[in-house]
């Protein structure tokens, strides 16, 4: 028991270290700048799911479990009329019927003529809630300054940049996927790594909110991408069973066990390489 308390007053110091060291170094927006990057927009609250916000910590709590975000993606696909039967597929019926009450009672289902229904519709995909959701694993968690859903105006690649953090002092960018990894494709990885190229981030992470395998089928598919890019490519290589690394920079994580914990691992193992 003492040892865990050490375990936490220690994680509590660094937590505050690292809120030291980001109040004393250059904020997320000059960051950017240093690189040519203005935000453009972020945090676009269209899609986003959200409870109101004295219910917001114990949701923040919630959506680390794994299976409650599956839920959620059930809960989005039959979001005009859903039952526990309907959304009951990856965790007992008992579970269920305590997630979908737990939705009624902060706001974000409402009951309907014997099934329920979201309150907030349409809601396109649960993208956007996840984002959310990791910006504030590094707030809460790592005491970062981070942003999710951002568009710069006339950078050289397109698209959207899913979280980019400031981690004591280095810039971090996160692509974040809500879909299994049969429903990814070479073409989603290419632009990762453009990405990352051209926003010059310290240190770059692949997410996958899975706990199936990435060595199947995501790792392949950034070796090959690797290879038409680079004479001499950098390998892949496992850090600890489903967490991969790219140079001591480029992580592949997903959420099996921990999304907090896989994060720190990532972290660490950049920081402790860094020269």
């Amino acid at each position: 028991m003492a040892r865990k308390e050490e375990l936490e007053a220690l994680r509590q110091e660094v937590r505050r270290l690292r809120k030291v060291l980001s109040e004393t170094t250059p904020d997320l927006s000059s960051m950017l700048r240093r690189r040519g990057f203005r935000v453009y927009r972020k945090e676009p609250g269209d899609d986003l799911l959200l409870p109101s916000r004295k219910h917001l910590d114990g949701y923040y709590d919630t959506l680390k479990r794994y299976s409650f975000r599956l839920l959620l993606r059930d809960v989005i696909k039959h979001q005009n009329s859903f039952t526990v039967r309907d959304v009951t597929r990856y965790s007992t019926a008992d579970v269920t019927e305590d997630y979908v009450a737990y939705l009624v009672e902060t706001g974000l289902a409402e009951p309907l003529d014997g099934a329920f229904r979201l309150r907030k519709r349409p809601v396109k995909s649960f993208g956007p809630t996840l984002e959310w959701f990791l910006c504030e694993v590094f707030r809460r968690e790592f005491a970062t300054e981070a942003i999710w859903g951002v568009t710069f105006k006339g950078q050289k690649v397109g698209g959207d940049y899913d979280l980019i953090a400031k981690i004591d002092g280095s810039l971090l960018y996160m692509e974040v996927k809500s879909s299994p990894p049969k429903q990814i494709y070479d073409t989603e990885i290419s632009a990762f790594l453009d990405r990352v190229e051209d926003l010059s981030a310290e240190v770059s992470v692949f997410f996958m909110d899975t706990e199936l395998r990435m060595k199947d089928k995501i790792v392949p598919m950034f070796e090959r991408e690797l290879a038409n890019r680079y004479e001499n490519p950098p390998g892949v290589e496992r850090m600890v069973k489903e967490l991969f690394q790219i140079s001591d920079r480029i992580f592949i994580i997903n959420s099996k066990e921990s999304i907090p914990s896989n994060i720190e691992k990532a972290l660490s193992w950049y920081f402790r390489r860094k020269i």
